[in-house]
């Protein structure tokens, strides 16, 4: 999004129409609109748009999915002091720029990865909190866990120091239609569900992250309380 004149203006308006209906999701599903964490997904835009974004008080943290422009945008202070969460696939070799400095790491997709963040979060005597991605349609070009094999994944990174499992996150495929992806997130929400009632040491499941620009009315009716939000806030990337 380019910034000029026009784009308080044009952000403010989308966030109200993006608010709008987060309230009428929430209220069709029996939940309090302030129960929904909204995420402005930044990728790809620069220091005045997110801070524009940020300014109107009405997101709760801001989402990247790129190392070096969240080490751009912090030492830039683009952040304004709010929350930060990364949201994109980490790779192992970049963890000492974002463990520590984000408030929640979305993407975690392997024990392997899992393990990693401990050890750098242990090296900083700090608890990472993070969730844990699923492959929700089993699709090959996507990252996660498969579904079957949460409770062995679970169990396994439960008993890691240092790290904390806050949730799920998922993002199902791409759909032509409106409400196609409702049975992914139906049972995404059984899921998170069934998790929460098993009480596993060291995991608090408050978050189920799933709703994008194109679905987030939908995953909130299923049960989302957190949704990740980039096109319909500040329009197609160009980039």
């Amino acid at each position: 999004m380019r910034f000029d004149e026009h784009t308080e203006t044009l952000i403010s308006e989308r966030l109200n129409q993006i608010k709008d209906r987060i309230g009428e999701a929430a209220a069709s599903s029996g939940r309090d609109p302030s129960e929904i964490i909204l995420i402005a997904a930044t990728k790809t835009q620069n220091d005045d748009v997110i801070k524009t974004a940020l300014n109107t008080g009405k997101i709760n943290a801001a989402g990247e999915n790129r190392v070096q422009e969240f080490q751009n945008h912090l030492e830039t202070g683009a952040y304004l002091n709010y929350p930060v969460h990364f949201i994109g696939h980490l790779q192992t070799n970049k963890l000492k720029f974002v463990v520590g400095k984000v408030a929640l790491i979305h993407s975690v997709d392997s024990i392997h990865l899992a393990k990693e963040i401990a050890k750098q979060a242990s090296k900083m005597s700090i608890t990472q909190d993070v969730l844990l991605e699923i492959n929700t349609a089993r699709e090959d070009s996507k990252f996660g866990f498969l579904l079957e094999e949460l409770p062995q994944v679970i169990s396994e990174i439960a008993i890691l120091k240092n790290i904390r499992i806050r949730g799920i996150m998922a993002i199902p495929p791409k759909q032509e239609e409106s409400g196609q992806n409702i049975p992914y997130f139906e049972r995404l929400r059984q899921v998170f569900i069934d998790i929460k009632t098993k009480k596993y040491d060291n995991v608090c499941m408050d978050y189920l992250s799933m709703g994008m620009s194109d679905d987030y009315f939908d995953a909130i009716i299923c049960g989302s309380n957190m949704v990740r939000l980039g096109t319909a806030l500040f329009g197609k990337r160009e980039a």
